[in-house]
């Protein structure tokens, strides 16, 4: 059975002016008869995608097109010619189909951000030269140094006896990275942190709280342990997921520079990243015949010096509880 005629309108491509016609196909020839006329194989036009409320658009190879005023006769047209809709198309006109579509998008943004961009950080993390750690360090000690530190009010003599002690220990693993330690006063009180540059800095506030040289050697360990693995860098570039591809693809490290000071400030390691951490302060204390109740006595101090706070001293508010890691170091499941 032959389908009727199309209404449709006419534009040359010339001019905006348009023509009342009809369309037809028989032989596989398209027919345009009306205000305009011409013909033209089926297979050397192109279709307009079907869209909701947008008239449908066939366009000839010269630029004409023609506009339809008969959705549903033009689609009956075109099954019986043999023309489908890609499969792109089909889910577009399909809520349930675009609903499934979306759901995979969360799922798979939530699996990139889970594991795809911690890996590229990590990749991105060692390709990169020892030179930008240092560089990103320096530049975000001085962004503190201005905002939020200030110099140690701890003796020369105190500051130095505390390097020697941790100086004198043996390192867990033979490629032990090199450091430095400071010491500066802290609005954040109690506090310590490890930079890329492998600067140290330890807060007075934290060396009068633990009050334990052995548990101050602890932290320091912890410490090395997120220089060792590199693990600012690789957060860094995690949080500036931009940042990470572009130091991937082209070495373009740029964009990771000049936004480090502001990210390492509210920098927060993942749970895995402190495990690791405790774990080379763990070896560290074993290599060094320390008993590990010094380490977990670090913990213990800060938790009941933020006891009644209605948020975590500082050091803690990036780690994980201080119940597990206690576990953890004194070896307890």
């Amino acid at each position: 059975m032959s389908q009727p005629p199309i209404a449709a309108w006419y534009f040359d491509g010339r001019s905006s002016r348009r023509h009342a016609v009809t369309l037809d196909v028989r032989d596989g020839m398209a027919l345009v008869t009306g205000e305009a006329e011409r013909s033209c194989p089926i297979d050397q036009l192109r279709v307009s995608e079907r869209l909701r409320r947008a008239a449908r658009k066939v366009t000839f190879a010269d630029g004409a097109y023609l506009e339809i005023r008969d959705g549903a006769g033009f689609a009956a047209l075109l099954r019986a010619t043999g023309h489908h809709d890609g499969s792109v198309v089909r889910i577009q006109q399909s809520w349930r189909s675009t609903l499934m579509a979306a759901a995979a998008l969360v799922v798979l943004v939530a699996l990139s951000y889970l594991y795809l961009l911690p890996l590229a950080a990590g990749l991105a993390a060692r390709a990169l030269p020892v030179a930008v750690d240092r560089q990103v360090g320096q530049g975000t000690l001085a962004f503190l140094d201005q905002h939020v530190l200030a110099p140690s009010a701890l003796t020369a003599t105190r500051r130095q006896a505390i390097v020697d002690r941790f100086a004198a220990l043996a390192t867990p693993l033979a490629d032990a990275p090199p450091y430095d330690i400071v010491f500066r006063k802290s609005r954040l009180g109690p506090n310590a942190f490890a930079l890329p540059s492998g600067t140290i800095v330890i807060s007075d506030e934290l060396v009068g709280l633990i009050d334990d040289d052995e548990a101050l050697m602890g932290v320091l360990a912890h410490e090395l342990g997120h220089i060792h693995q590199r693990h600012l860098m690789r957060r860094l570039l995690q949080g500036s997921a931009v940042g990470a591809v572009a130091t991937v693809l082209f070495g373009d490290v740029s964009a990771v520079l000049a936004s480090a000071p502001a990210l390492l400030v509210d920098m927060k390691y993942s749970r895995d990243f402190e495990r690791e951490a405790d774990d080379y302060a763990i070896a560290m204390f074993g290599a060094n015949g320390l008993p590990r109740q010094k380490l977990a006595s670090v913990f213990e101090k800060l938790d009941r010096a933020s006891a009644g706070k209605p948020q975590p001293a500082p050091y803690l508010s990036s780690h994980p509880s201080n119940e597990q890691r206690i576990a953890h170091i004194l070896g307890r499941r």
